[in-house]
């Protein structure tokens, strides 16, 4: 069993940064491939960032490349999403997930074992 809990979020002018953490319980965190996805009010929940267990690798959403970045520290169960140049189209609830299974990246919702709550941004024009 992991539990994830998210912070970071907030209300932030279009072009800002924000940086989301998201710790995770349990001795395991380091056998989870790790992702942030995001939904809009109305709108389905869509993939934005993942990284391998061993933080070897990243793969992002085209509609955030180059402008976030995703991160680990195994040694604090911990991962993160640096967001930069911040538009409005960002605006939503983020939520990490976390995936048991050796298949990376995985872009849908149902391949993750394991949610948190979620964290609002809230980026104004």
């Amino acid at each position: 069993q992991v539990q994830l809990v998210e912070s970071g979020g907030g209300l932030v002018q279009s072009g800002g940064s924000l940086r989301l953490s998201c710790a995770a319980s349990g001795r395991t965190f380091s056998l989870y491939h790790m992702s942030w996805f995001r939904q809009a009010p109305g709108k389905e929940r869509e993939f934005v960032a993942a990284i391998r267990r061993s933080g070897g690798s990243t793969y992002f959403a085209d509609s955030v490349k180059g402008r976030f970045t995703i991160s680990r520290d195994n040694a604090k169960n911990t991962v993160y999403l640096q967001m930069n140049s911040l538009k409005s189209e960002d605006t939503a609830v983020y939520y990490c997930a976390a995936d048991r299974d050796p298949g990376w990246p995985a872009l849908t919702r149902t391949a993750y074992d394991y949610w948190g709550q979620g964290t609002q941004v809230t980026v104004s024009v």
